[in-house]
């Protein structure tokens, strides 16, 4: 599953009950002075049943962190990682392997799933723009993996909009 073509480990994600002072402790802790904060759930976007979050995202070293806050009980994949508290809690939930090429490379980074082995409990997409799902290898690994595939214009919003740090430099 790691170990595919066109595929690469991207990102490191973490779930919290606060993502404004989960910010605040990146920030402060571990020098990712800033993220790009946004809500999954756009005008349009709303449907039944589907999560709601709000992320954040940081390349450090390249690699994308991203941190996940659930909201309105609507995400319980994310949501059942976080003790019921109302002290900042941080929890790792998933990593991130990236599909880059065509969308003929995602249908066939898609086909190569034992989904036998590896279940998938969450999928979705954007349009022709963006394609994930989750697998679920907490047994084994203790975690989930991510699968996603974006289109080069999608990459590169997402690539502008991300702060990158150590700061690119002209």
């Amino acid at each position: 599953m790691f170990a595919r073509p066109n595929a690469q480990h991207s990102q490191i994600a973490y779930v919290t009950n606060d993502i404004d002072a989960a910010v605040r402790l990146f920030s402060e802790q571990y020098d990712t002075p800033g993220f790009f904060v946004f809500s999954n759930i756009q005008p349009g976007m709303e449907q039944q049943g589907s999560p709601q979050l709000r992320i954040g995202l940081a390349r450090v070293g390249g690699v994308e962190i991203e941190l996940i806050e659930p909201l309105n009980n609507t995400a319980p994949m994310f949501r059942d990682f976080l003790p019921q508290t109302d002290e900042l809690v941080v929890r790792f939930h998933h990593v991130a392997i990236r599909i880059d090429g065509s969308l003929a490379d995602w249908n066939a980074h898609v086909a190569s799933i034992d989904v036998d082995a590896h279940p998938i409990v969450y999928s979705g997409q954007m349009g022709d723009d963006l394609r994930f799902f989750y697998t679920d290898e907490r047994a084994t690994l203790g975690h989930y993996v991510e699968h996603v595939w974006m289109s080069a214009s999608m990459l590169a919003q997402v690539a502008e909009a991300t702060p990158t740090y150590p700061a690119k430099v002209d």
